[in-house]
């Protein structure tokens, strides 16, 4: 499979994931949510093992580069918890959404080659998604956190762009599986630390649990994906692609939840799967 394929795949297990988010978060503590979330996202990481023979030993360096992924992802989990239980989704996922350009600048400085039309099919992408979050519901009232609700947005973006990139570079050196574990495993640790010097709940809530367990299995694919696409080709595309989620979101709320779906947010879902078709030849 192709990393832009990966990277699709990705996008729906995390759109998802998100739209969950969206209701979990309103509900149960953030912190002791993600515990969940991360720990059966591990549990099906070392199922995938298992069942593929997955146990192998890694360089130094390349577990050196999975901690790094680790510390990343964490940051954009927070992030994106954070921004989502504050601000509406027309704030927030045009600002995670825009981490693929700093995928493709950090994969232009390590030498890969991006036409203009390459370019300007990522750009198209990011403003689809922008354009279908934007032109979302107004009715929400994005409040007076909205300078802390951007901040969350873009330290989320941030962590994926590291995540991917730094996830890819250990898959790279290594075998994927045992990567992301290391990568999993660290994310884990330091959010109990968190969770211990901030003194926050460790359990959910009964209620939330079968919906947190689905939440985890959807993210250990996603992150599964992301980081086998760092063996691929043009393996900073399965970011690009993966960015698709937040329109994703929105159009499964659409199906399942019944928002409207306005034409400006239809042009925008045109646009951003022409981009993708588009780097898919």
């Amino acid at each position: 499979m192709s990393a832009l394929g990966l990277g699709l795949i990705a996008a729906f297990a995390w759109g998802f994931h998100d739209i969950c988010v969206r209701y979990v978060s309103q509900k149960t503590p953030l912190m002791a949510s993600l515990l969940v979330v991360f720990c059966t996202g591990l549990l099906f990481h070392l199922a995938v093992m298992v069942g593929e023979g997955g146990f192998h030993p890694i360089s130094i360096k390349a577990s050196a580069y999975a901690v790094l992924a680790g510390i990343f992802f964490l940051l954009a989990s927070l992030g994106l918890y954070g921004a989502f239980q504050r601000g509406p989704v027309r704030l927030v996922s045009p600002i995670i959404a825009s981490f693929p350009i700093l995928s493709v600048i950090w994969a232009v400085l390590r030498g890969a080659e991006v036409s203009p039309w390459q370019w300007a099919a990522v750009l198209a992408i990011v403003a689809g998604v922008s354009a279908v979050a934007y032109f979302s519901d107004d009715s929400e009232n994005i409040g007076p956190s909205k300078g802390l609700t951007i901040l969350y947005a873009c330290l989320s973006s941030l962590g994926y762009a590291g995540t991917f990139a730094f996830g890819q570079l250990a898959a790279e050196m290594s075998d994927q599986l045992p990567a992301t574990l290391v990568t999993r495993s660290t994310a884990i640790i330091l959010l109990i630390g968190v969770i211990t010097l901030w003194k926050l709940p460790f359990w959910p809530g009964r209620h939330a649990l079968g919906l947190l367990i689905l939440m985890g299995m959807a993210d250990g694919l996603a992150l599964l994906c992301m980081v086998s696409a760092g063996s691929l080709a043009d393996a900073q595309y399965a970011s690009v692609a993966a960015s698709v989620f937040g329109l994703l979101t929105i159009v499964m709320a659409w199906a399942f939840l019944g928002e409207r779906m306005t034409p400006p947010q239809w042009l925008g879902c045109a646009i951003t799967f022409c981009g993708i078709g588009y780097l898919a030849v």
